[in-house]
């Protein structure tokens, strides 16, 4: 049985202010908990007996509470509970230098407002090999639970750093600024680096007058055919994967 005090802990991590205070995440669904597993220290566990049985030779902590598909149901926060959640850990950032790693393409995220967004961002950073995004105070809280249900795993692999846009690109003097705008130049015909930091804007508003100061690289991504009337912009996660192709196509062609 689980008790109703669990229960209503659970619950409250759908806030941020609970998960900061407590220092923790909710993961909820098996894909999920193989990813993170190893990743994150776990504090405890609540699942089905289906999903232990198959499990037990493998499980990441001594706190498991066995549970039936009803009772799982009234702690979930998905529509369709998915056998097993757990509560992790959030990680230190450790002390990061707040200066962008050498010789790496980086993300920059300026005002990314919706969790789901922000979670799709990170699991594309994964498949495309870029390790850190640098996050403005006002995006989205990587630790909502569904954001971390977006990025599939890739949590476990992409670092998110909360810092101040301008204050990190200008310390990062030298290296190469991109960032999408309307009235940036064709990204197909621009020659896109190896290394850099690609800067994200908000849903609404795209980039904020003071990092888009700094951006050195002004990209557009054109529609098709050109001149057709269309949808006057991109959701920022399709945008982000359509450029983090074609930086990584342009290095694969350089290399070949």
């Amino acid at each position: 049985m689980l008790s109703k005090r669990r229960i209503q802990y659970i619950r409250s991590l759908d806030l941020k202010k609970n998960r900061k205070a407590e220092g923790v995440f909710l993961a909820e669904g098996p894909k999920l908990m193989e990813e993170l597993t190893g990743h994150f220290p776990c504090k405890f566990i609540v699942a089905t007996r289906q999903w232990l049985d198959a499990h037990r030779h493998n499980l990441p902590c001594d706190d498991i509470s066995e549970v039936s598909e009803e009772e799982l149901a009234c702690a979930s926060l998905l529509k369709t509970p998915q056998q097993v959640l757990a509560v992790f850990r959030q990680p230190e950032d450790g002390g990061f230098p707040m200066r962008l790693p050498s010789r790496q393409l980086c993300l920059a995220l300026d005002g990314v407002q919706d969790p789901g967004n922000l979670g799709t961002i990170v699991r594309l950073a994964d498949w495309f090999g870029i390790e850190h995004i640098f996050c403005s105070p006002d995006t989205a809280d990587i630790y909502n639970p569904k954001a971390v249900q977006a990025t599939m795993g890739g949590i476990a692999r992409v670092r998110l750093h909360y810092t101040d846009l301008p204050s990190l690109i200008k310390l990062s003097d030298g290296t190469p600024v991109y960032g999408t705008l309307l009235d940036g130049d064709d990204m197909y015909t621009q020659s896109l680096s190896e290394t850099g930091l690609i800067v994200m804007g908000n849903e609404g508003k795209g980039i904020s007058d003071e990092v888009r100061e700094l951006v050195g690289h002004r990209l557009y991504i054109p529609n098709y055919p050109a001149g057709r009337e269309t949808s006057e912009s991109l959701n920022v996660a399709i945008a982000t994967a359509i450029v983090c192709a074609e930086f990584r196509r342009q290095a694969a062609w350089r290399r070949h």
